[in-house]
């Protein structure tokens, strides 16, 4: 009989819907039984498309003894943590003071009735193993504690609270000292000495893509011509995009490698980590015109728009990481398989070149597909032209994803969620602006508008939707994402009707989330439903700083508009942080990019003319890499605009105007003339 959690939008509690435990999704239902029945909370926080969030709901979930001792002694609740990361980013922060390691997914605390946790851990098998408590040997033991040692929890209970609270930022000083751009040279100096040269990317396995940090370094290093700086960014996404990490036939990364060298990945794919890399590819393809970027560019978009965005525009979640009960069957290979689909000239060129030709690599017998040898290389080797090498590779390629296609999928998570949304939005809007791609920023506007239509009510934004039912306040993260995301769809297309949404949400956010005495930006709303931490998050996680996008796109948009409250906004956020991003500037990638367009404002330039003359000035600057300098290409018959956009349309050709801050220099009527004023710290594609 189905339980509590069938009625649920989230994929992956309806995953659960058929267990035999009692689960309750988080509300005040599950909260007043727990008070009223004086019982323990077992919370369970996952999702769809997690590895061991599967292996642990078979193992226990669905056995019928754990459900038994589950449902005799706990309120068991069921999170989806891509749903409600408000409980995830608290839940993780204790778990880490409890434990005094890292969390992770599945996330298994024991709360008391008033939501503090008391014991915790990430997953547990059903019996004993690997170093490991059994749930079932566990659960007993955690009842008689909570049953007979309440004055203790208590007492932990008071000193996890307090702890919690330091993890929130407290309010500057009344007199700090000026900003030090000195920290960001720092920031890049870490990630230097973390860089693997080898295999690029940061540190040991597990190997995570880390955008953020990249992003910085290709930033800084065109900025000041540090060479190793975009050497970071662009050899680690050189190495990501031939390494397994990265679908070499269907586009698109994969969360994490488990290896130093990318080879074989944790299968799942996110929505959130597509987003920042297809936008860090396209932006290292313009700096270095390496084919490789633009092709990985290509297929990562042809791989949301095929399998990640839904008929109305917006795009889904995540897609699994298993298939048939198994983690990468989808995806890997046999040297027998592939021959089997393609002729000898084909296989002589993909066995090598994906490493075919050497021992497997996945569990002993399968073949994940990587770049082993390098396309010149195979031709020399067979003797055959570059050109028809690369023809034969394409032909080959294009077998084994349509035979691939015809094999048990990967589960999709559904959901729409506005955060990740505003994420893909940016990046796809970005990527088609400097591809050229309107096809691409058309992907981009149908995702705008089914979020402007369908999860923006009242003046107030929903976290998700799924099946046309849109719920759950949203967060932090959710505005400042989609008003970055509009910020960079108005570049690449302009429609006035976009200006005017994006300071609806920065009015929101102001309104709705920022401490006005303190600085900052709490994760949640004022009017959120009450938790045991209002958390005001800086540092960057697998998705970038929701304080630090706000702040960026706040200076954006406030120096836009001429807009003082935006502006004094982001500069009080940098404030609160001032002093974390100077102890441990590395881990303050977005809110230090932030800084640095605090210190220098950005730049923007204003084209106006008719929209064919428009085109090709608009193709040329997007041919520049310029991350401080927003381009608005504004046909002619465009109105609402503002003050500092509503220039005059000449009557023949096109005029430009450069701004900085709120100061416009006279109009320019020769592109030339124009380009020449981005020469400085820019990177031009060859």
């Amino acid at each position: 009989m189905p339980n509590r959690l069938a009625g649920e939008t989230s994929p992956y509690l309806q995953q659960h819907a058929d267990n035999p435990v009692d689960w309750y999704p988080w509300g005040e239902a599950a909260l007043h039984r727990a008070h009223t029945e004086n019982k323990p909370i077992l919370l369970s926080i996952g999702y769809s498309a997690c590895h061991w969030c599967h292996v642990m709901a078979h193992e226990c979930f669905e056995d019928a003894e754990v459900a038994a001792a589950m449902n005799r002694d706990f309120v068991n609740v069921k999170v989806d943590r891509e749903e409600r990361p408000d409980l995830d980013q608290i839940y993780q922060t204790a778990h880490a003071l409890l434990t005094q390691r890292s969390g992770g997914w599945p996330l298994t605390l024991f709360l008391t009735p008033d939501q503090k946790p008391f014991f915790g851990g990430t997953f547990f098998p059903k019996r004993s193993r690997y170093n490991l408590p059994g749930l079932l040997e566990l659960l007993p033991r955690i009842a008689e504690v909570f049953r007979t040692q309440r004055a203790a929890i208590d007492g932990q209970n008071a000193s996890l609270l307090a702890a919690l609270s330091r993890t929130v930022p407290p309010a500057p000083a009344a007199e700090q000292p000026s900003f030090d751009p000195g920290v960001l040279d720092l920031a890049v100096k870490s990630h230097l000495q973390s860089f693997d040269p080898l295999h690029g990317g940061f540190g040991d396995a597990p190997k995570f893509p880390h955008p953020a940090e990249l992003a910085l370094c290709l930033r800084r290093g065109v900025q000041r011509g540090d060479d190793r700086a975009m050497q970071v960014a662009t050899f680690t996404l050189e190495k990501m995009a031939e390494g397994g990490i990265y679908d070499q036939l269907g586009g698109g990364f994969c969360r994490y490698s488990v290896d130093n060298h990318w080879t074989i990945p944790h299968f799942e794919k996110m929505l959130y980590d597509n987003a920042q890399l297809l936008k860090l590819v396209a932006d290292a393809w313009l700096v270095t015109g390496q084919p490789l970027f633009r092709r990985v560019a290509e297929q990562t978009v042809g791989w949301i728009r095929r399998e990640m965005q839904a008929p109305a525009g917006a795009y889904y979640s995540t897609l699994d990481a298993d298939s048939e009960g198994e983690e990468g069957k989808f995806y890997v290979w046999t040297p027998d398989e592939a021959r089997a689909l393609l002729t000898p000239d084909e296989y002589a060129v993909l066995g090598p070149h994906y490493g075919l030709d050497r021992p497997a690599n996945f569990e002993g017998s399968s073949w994940h597909l990587r770049v082993t040898r390098p396309r010149a290389d195979v031709a020399a080797t067979i003797g055959r032209p570059l050109a028809e090498c690369e023809h034969l590779l394409a032909r080959a390629q294009e077998k084994l994803f349509h035979a691939r296609e015809r094999r048990t999928r990967p589960g999709r998570d559904e959901k729409i969620l506005t955060s990740w949304n505003g994420l893909m939005i940016e990046a796809m809007a970005h990527a088609a602006r400097i591809f050229g791609r309107d096809d691409w920023s058309e992907s981009a506007t149908r995702a705008l508008n089914f979020v402007r239509d369908r999860m923006w009510s009242g003046g107030r934004l929903l976290a998700t939707c799924k099946d046309g039912r849109a719920h759950l306040n949203a967060y932090l993260d959710d505005y400042a994402f989609l008003l970055a995301g509009v910020l960079e769809l108005l570049q690449a297309r302009w429609r006035s009707e976009d200006l005017a949404f994006a300071r609806q949400l920065a009015d929101a956010l102001l309104d709705r989330f920022e401490d006005a005495q303190s600085g900052g930006f709490a994760f949640t709303s004022s009017d959120h439903e009450a938790l045991i931490l209002r958390p005001k998050p800086g540092h960057d996680n697998a998705t970038p700083s929701g304080n630090g996008v706000a702040a960026l796109a706040l200076q954006r948009l406030g120096h836009l508009v001429g807009e003082a409250r935006y502006l004094d906004a982001a500069e009080r956020t940098l404030r609160l942080f001032q002093d974390a991003m100077e102890r441990q500037p590395s881990a303050y990638s977005t809110l230090l990019t932030a800084l640095d367009e605090c210190l220098a404002p950005p730049r923007f330039v204003v084209l106006r003319g008719s929209t064919r003359d428009l085109e090709p000035w608009w193709q040329a600057l997007a041919a520049i890499y310029r991350p401080d300098t927003l381009v608005f290409s504004i046909p002619a018959d465009s109105v609402d605009l503002p003050e500092a956009l509503d220039k005059p349309v000449p009557p023949t050709g096109v005029n430009a105007w450069l701004c900085e801050g709120v100061s416009c220099g006279p109009p320019i009527a020769a592109l030339s003339d124009l380009k020449r004023l981005f020469d400085a710290g820019a990177a031009t594609r060859a």
